[in-house]
């Protein structure tokens, strides 16, 4: 196991022994794990094109928040997948690794309908979602719909997923609406060895 030593002089000058810390890496929707036909830009926060992404990180904490601003109405859905989900066919929420609500308010999973949401979401819409490893809610403009999701197993990262000109914005920090209390933005893990 590394050690490491961290100092600083009292005039602000880092001394013998000083380890640069990196910035830590950001949440973002991950090119790794993105459907054939999806375009994802704004360093990381905008999926177009057809198709579906995951974000770059799990939801290992207890308490996630994060949003989407619908900029343009099409077919669409945000919710959870696990990384064995197909990325190219949509809809999502069509088999057991997806847990999704579409552009119609409708939640699916495993191409059962299980939920509506109360309000359809809109373009130019707000629709936050909190996970806590029992429950997925939906909050629209900073409401809550309090129509969850329940019974999501496994290591699920968020998913969203685009088509027929929808094009939807990824918020992981410097969010739109404050997060409910207790509910944080989704942070990576970090180990040192």
């Amino acid at each position: 196991m590394a050690s490491f030593v961290f100092c600083c002089c009292r005039n602000g000058a880092f001394g013998p022994g000083h380890v640069q810390l990196k910035d830590l890496p950001a949440v973002k929707l991950d090119t790794s794990f993105m459907g054939n036909d999806v375009v994802i830009v704004k360093n990381g926060h905008r999926i177009c094109g057809t198709g579906a992404a995951l974000a770059n990180a799990p939801i290992a904490q207890n308490k996630a928040y994060y949003e989407i601003k619908i900029q343009c109405t099409g077919k669409w859905g945000v919710g959870l997948a696990t990384r064995r989900c197909n990325l190219n066919k949509l809809p999502l929420g069509c088999d057991t690794d997806s847990w999704v609500v579409r552009q119609d308010g409708c939640m699916f999973h495993n191409s059962e309908e299980k939920g509506k949401l109360p309000d359809i979401p809109q373009e130019g819409d707000i629709l936050g979602l909190t996970y806590d490893h029992i429950e997925l809610n939906f909050f629209l403009n900073g409401s809550p719909m309090s129509s969850p999701f329940n019974g999501i197993k496994g290591t699920v990262y968020p998913v969203f997923y685009v088509d027929e000109g929808a094009v939807l914005d990824v918020q992981f920090d410097k969010f739109y609406h404050s997060p409910p209390d207790g509910f944080d933005p989704i942070m990576i893990e970090q180990s040192l060895l």
